[in-house]
C-alpha cells in the first residue's frame, strides 16, 4: 500500500502555504515591515471587543423621510399647477396623502395629467418602469401619496445616499479603517476603531445636519407661515417657514476663533449662494437672521450691513470639540432623512487588550491540555494527531486571512472549540483502527478499514455541526457571526487534517518502518475496552431522572426566570473598572437617585470590576445618550479612580428583533437535525434524537436560569452549538447500531443497542474529555464575552454524553420493538386475511355449455 507522490506533493504545498498566509499573524509590526515584499502580508482583522472601538447600527426614519418627502411634494404640486392654471381651493397634507381640492372639478383630468408628472420611475425591483406616486380622483378632490414601492424606493434611496454623507463625515474627523457598510433594507452599520465619545459619534452620525437660513417673523408672533423654534438656551424665534438660502449652497465650513477666543465655525457659499446671500443681506439691513439646523436655531444675529463676500460665521455656546463636529457635518452635507441609532456597543482600548491575553491564555492552555490528553491516549501515535491538530489551527488562521474575517473573542472560542471537535475525528480513527487490529488485521489493512468505517460517521457528525453553525450565522450579528465562521472553518479544515494527513502520513510511517500491525498503545494503561455493561437495564432510572432534571428546569425558567441580557431586553450596559474592590452598595445607592428607573450592579470577574444596567429610557436616542452621560459622570463622582471599559446601548426593536431570531434559530436547527437524522437514517432514529435534544435544551436552560449567567446572544451561540454536539454525539453511537443491525439480523434490538453502546464507549468518552478540556481554560479565563458560551457548553458536553445513553438509546429501543411488533401484528392479520378466503375464492366461475 503506497500513497500517491502527487498526492504527498499536493498536501505539502497546501500546509506550506497556509504556513506563510498565517504567518504574519505571529510576527510584530516590526518584524513584517521587513520581510519580503513577494511574501504574504495581510493578517486577520481583530473585532472591535479586541482591539476597542464603538459599533453603531443606524435605521433610517421611514416616517420622518416620507414627511420630508410629502413636504416637498406639497410645494411641487402647488408649483405645477400654478403654471398650467389649473385654480386648485386648497392643496394641503393629510397624514401621508398630500389632497388637492379643486375649484372646477372639469380640470380634474387635467390636474390629474400634470400631477403624474411629478412622480420618479421605479428603477428595479418587481415594480420597476412604475411611477413611485399614486395618484387618485374622486369628483373635485385628487389624492396624491406614496406607493408601497414608491416608499421602499425612498428608503433604499435614502440609505445608499446616507451611506455617503456618513463616510464623508467619518472621513473629515480622521478615524482611521473605519467600517460603514448597508445591513438589511434600511440600516447601516458604522465600526470606527479606537477610543470614540460615544456621545459625540451619535451627534456625528444621527444629525440629519440640514442646515437652511430663515428671516423671523416681523411682529413676533406665531402665524400661518410662522414654527416657534428655540435654541440651546431655550431661547424662542418665530421663524418664517420660507426657505431663504439652502445648506446646500455651502461649500467649506472650518472651525476658527473669535476675539475673545471663543470656538465659531466659519462658512463660504458657492457662487449662486453667495448671490443670493448678498441680495438677502441688501435688502434686510437691520432686521434679525435665524440659522437654523435640524430644527433648532443655531444663531439669529441681527444683519448690519450687506454681506457681498460670501462667507459669515455661527457663533454660540460650542466646545472645540462640537464645533470641529458641527463644521465635518456642514462640509459632508445633509443626510437625505433621519438616522436613529438603535444598537451602541463601546470597547475600551484596555478592555479589548485584557481580552486578546484572555483570549490567547485560554487558547494556548486549552491546545496544552487536549495535546497532552492525546498524548497519554495514543502514545507516539498521538504525537501524530498533535501534528494534525497544530496544522489544523495554523490553516484556520490561514482561512480566516484568507476570507477576511474579522476574529472576536467568540472567534477565539469557536477556534478553540473547533480543536476540540477536530480531535474528535482522530479518536474515531485511531479507536476504529485498534478495532481492526484487536480482530487481527494487518497494518496496512487496519489503516484502510479503520479510515473507511470511520469515514461516514466523522461526515455526519460534522454535517450536524455544520448545520448548526450556518444557522448561527445567518440569524446572528456582530461577534455570534464571527464564531460560527470559524466554527465553520475549523470543522470543513479538519476532515483534511484529521482524516485526509492523518490517513497518508500513518501509510507512510507504515510502510517505511515495514510494520506487520498497527499497535496503538496509551501511556497510561486503561481499557473500557470489550466491556458487556448492560445499560438497557438502567433505562427506565435513566429517562425518569432527565425528565425530572428538565421539569425542574422549566420550573427555574418560570421562577426565578433567565437573566436576560441587554441584547433581549433593550436598554444601557456599562462596564466599570476600578482601581480598588468596587463597593456595589455605594454605588447602587447613587445610580439609583439618578432618576433613570431601576440600575442593577452586579460584580464579575473580580472585584474590581462590575457591570452596571439601566432600563430603556423614553425619550428617543437623545434620552439614551444623556442617560449613559448621567452615569458616567455619576460613577466617576462616586469612585474617582473608575473608568468605564464598555457601552451598549439597545434600543426596543433590536431586542426584540434579536429575541425572536434566538428563538427562530434553535427551533430551525432542531427541525434541521431530525430531517437530516431522518435523511441519513430512519425516523425512529431521528425521533430519538430530537426528544433527546429537547431535553437537553431544556437542562441548559435550567443551568442558566440556576447560575444567573447572562442570556444573551452569546447564550444562543451555546444552545446552537449545543445542538450540533449532541446530534454529533449521538450520530456515532446511531452509526454503529445501523452497522450492527446489518451484521446481526437475528440478535434482539436491545442486545444490538447494548453492544454498539459498550463498542463506542472509548470513542465516547475521549471526545467529551477532549471537548471539555479545550472549553475549561475559556470557561475559567474567558472573561465575561464569553462565560456564557463556555460554561453552559462545558455542562451541555456532560449532559450530551449521558443523554446519549440513557435517553436516546432507550427511546430507540421503545419505538425499535413497538415497530417490530407492530409489523408482526400487521403480518399475521394479513395471515389471518389469507385463511379466511376460499381457496377458489376470485377464480372466474366454470360453465359447460
Amino acid at each position: 500500500m503506497r500513497n500517491s507522490p502527487w498526492l504527498v506533493f499536493t498536501y505539502t504545498v497546501i500546509i506550506v502555504l497556509g504556513l506563510l498566509i498565517a504567518l504574519p499573524n505571529a510576527l510584530p509590526q516590526s518584524v513584517l515591515q521587513r520581510v519580503p515584499s513577494w511574501l504574504p502580508h495581510n493578517q486577520v482583522s481583530l473585532g472591535l471587543d479586541l482591539r476597542g472601538g464603538s459599533h453603531l447600527v443606524l435605521e433610517v426614519d421611514e416616517a420622518d423621510l416620507t414627511k420630508e418627502r410629502l413636504n416637498s411634494l406639497l410645494q411641487d404640486a402647488r408649483r405645477v399647477l400654478r403654471e398650467k392654471n389649473i385654480q386648485p381651493k386648497s392643496v394641503v397634507r393629510n397624514n401621508n396623502n398630500i389632497v388637492v381640492s379643486l375649484a372646477d372639478p372639469q380640470q380634474s383630468d387635467a390636474a390629474v395629467t400634470q400631477l403624474r408628472t411629478l412622480g420618479n420611475t421605479i428603477a428595479s425591483g418587481i415594480s420597476a418602469g412604475q411611477s413611485d406616486l399614486s395618484v387618485t380622483a374622486d369628483g373635485g378632490n385628487i389624492t396624491i401619496g406614496f406607493s408601497p414601492a414608491g416608499i421602499a424606493t425612498n428608503v433604499d434611496n435614502a440609505v445608499a445616499q446616507s451611506l455617503e454623507v456618513i463616510r464623508q463625515r467619518v472621513d473629515q474627523v480622521g478615524v482611521a479603517e473605519p467600517t460603514i457598510q448597508r445591513i438589511g433594507a434600511n440600516r447601516i452599520l458604522v465600526q470606527l476603531p479606537g477610543a470614540q465619545d460615544p456621545s459625540r459619534l451619535r451627534e456625528l452620525l444621527g444629525s440629519t445636519a440640514k442646515m437652511s437660513f430663515h428671516m423671523l417673523a416681523p411682529n413676533g408672533q406665531a402665524g400661518p407661515g410662522v414654527t416657534i423654534m428655540k435654541d440651546d438656551e431655550g431661547n424662542s424665534y418665530p421663524v418664517l417657514d420660507r426657505v431663504e438660502i439652502s445648506g446646500d449652497r455651502l461649500s467649506d465650513a472650518r472651525v476658527s476663533f473669535d476675539q475673545s477666543q471663543q470656538p465659531v465655525v466659519t462658512f463660504r457659499f458657492d457662487s449662486a449662494g453667495a448671490t443670493r446671500f448678498a441680495d438677502i443681506t441688501r435688502q434686510n439691513v437691520g432686521n434679525p437672521f435665524a440659522i437654523v439646523l435640524d430644527d433648532k436655531v443655531l444663531s439669529a444675529p441681527v444683519i448690519r450691513e450687506p454681506i457681498t463676500g460670501g462667507s459669515g460665521q455661527i457663533s454660540g455656546n460650542f466646545s472645540t470639540d462640537s464645533a470641529n463636529t458641527l463644521a465635518a457635518m456642514l462640509r459632508a452635507g445633509a443626510l437625505p432623512a433621519k438616522l436613529t441609532v438603535i444598537e451602541e456597543r463601546t470597547v475600551g482600548a484596555d478592555l479589548g487588550a485584557d481580552a486578546i491575553r484572555m483570549g490567547l491564555y485560554a487558547g494556548v492552555v486549552g491546545f496544552v491540555l487536549v495535546a497532552a490528553f492525546i498524548f497519554v491516549l495514543y502514545g507516539t501515535w498521538g504525537i501524530l494527531a498533535n501534528i494534525a491538530l497544530l496544522i489544523h489551527t495554523i490553516l484556520t488562521f490561514s482561512a480566516l486571512t484568507l476570507v477576511g474575517a474579522t476574529l472576536t473573542l467568540p472567534g477565539i472560542a469557536g477556534v478553540v472549540l473547533g480543536i476540540g471537535l477536530a480531535v474528535d475525528a482522530n479518536v474515531l480513527i485511531n479507536e476504529r483502527i485498534r478495532e481492526e487490529t484487536r480482530k487481527g488485521k494487518s497494518a496496512f489493512a487496519a489503516i484502510d478499514t479503520g479510515f473507511r468505517r470511520a469515514y461516514s460517521t466523522i461526515i455526519d457528525g460534522n454535517m450536524t455541526a455544520l448545520i448548526a453553525a450556518a444557522i448561527l450565522f445567518w440569524f446572528g450579528s456582530g461577534p455570534v457571526r464571527g464564531f460560527a465562521v470559524t466554527m465553520a472553518l475549523g470543522l470543513i479544515i479538519s476532515m483534511f487534517t484529521s482524516v485526509a494527513f492523518v490517513r497518508v502520513t500513518m501509510i507512510e510511517i507504515a510502510r517505511r518502518r515495514k510494520m506487520k500491525t498497527i499497535n496503538i498503545k496509551p501511556l497510561i494503561p486503561f481499557s473500557p475496552y470489550d466491556k458487556h455493561i448492560q445499560f438497557m437495564k438502567a433505562r427506565f432510572f435513566g429517562v425518569t431522572v432527565s425528565a425530572l432534571l428538565s421539569i425542574a428546569s422549566i420550573a427555574l425558567f418560570i421562577y426565578p426566570g433567565l437573566n436576560y441580557g441587554v441584547d433581549f431586553r433593550g436598554g444601557i450596559q456599562m462596564s466599570v473598572k476600578t482601581q480598588e474592590a468596587a463597593d456595589l452598595g455605594r454605588f447602587r445607592e447613587g445610580l439609583n437617585g439618578l432618576g433613570l428607573g431601576e440600575v442593577a450592579l452586579q460584580s464579575f470577574g473580580d472585584n474590581n470590576t462590575m457591570l452596571v444596567r439601566a432600563q430603556r429610557q423614553e425619550g428617543g436616542e437623545e434620552a439614551q445618550t444623556a442617560a449613559v452621560t448621567k452615569l458616567k459622570a455619576e460613577i466617576v463622582k462616586i469612585d474617582p479612580s473608575a473608568t468605564v471599559t464598555g457601552t451598549d446601548v439597545i434600543g426596543p426593536k433590536v431586542s426584540g428583533e434579536l429575541a425572536w431570531a434566538g428563538i427562530l434559530s434553535v427551533v430551525i436547527a432542531s427541525l434541521a437535525m431530525l430531517f437530516y437524522i431522518w435523511y441519513r437514517f430512519e425516523w425512529p432514529f431521528a425521533v430519538g434524537a430530537i426528544v433527546t435534544l429537547i431535553l437537553d435544551v431544556t437542562k441548559a436552560i435550567g443551568f442558566f436560569a440556576l447560575t444567573g449567567l447572562d442570556f444573551n446572544l452569546t447564550a444562543i451561540a451555546a444552545i446552537l452549538t449545543l445542538v450540533g454536539y449532541s446530534v454529533n454525539d449521538k450520530v456515532v453511537v446511531y452509526d454503529r447500531m445501523r452497522e450492527n443491525m446489518r451484521l446481526y439480523k437475528s440478535m434482539p434490538l436491545r442486545e444490538i443497542i447494548d453492544k454498539s453502546i459498550n463498542e463506542t464507549l472509548a470513542r465516547s468518552l475521549y471526545t467529551n474529555a477532549t471537548a471539555f478540556l479545550s472549553l475549561l481554560p475559556m470557561a475559567i479565563w474567558g472573561g465575561s464575552a464569553v462565560e456564557s458560551f463556555a460554561i453552559p457548553m462545558a455542562f451541555g458536553i456532560l449532559v450530551a454524553a449521558a443523554s446519549s445513553v440513557f435517553i436516546a438509546a432507550p427511546i430507540l429501543l421503545f419505538l425499535g420493538d413497538w415497530r417490530r411488533r407492530h409489523a408482526k401484528a400487521v403480518a399475521a392479520s394479513n395471515d389471518a386475511a389469507v385463511e379466511i378466503i376460499p381457496p377458489d375464492a376470485g377464480q372466474p366461475r366454470k360453465t359447460t355449455g
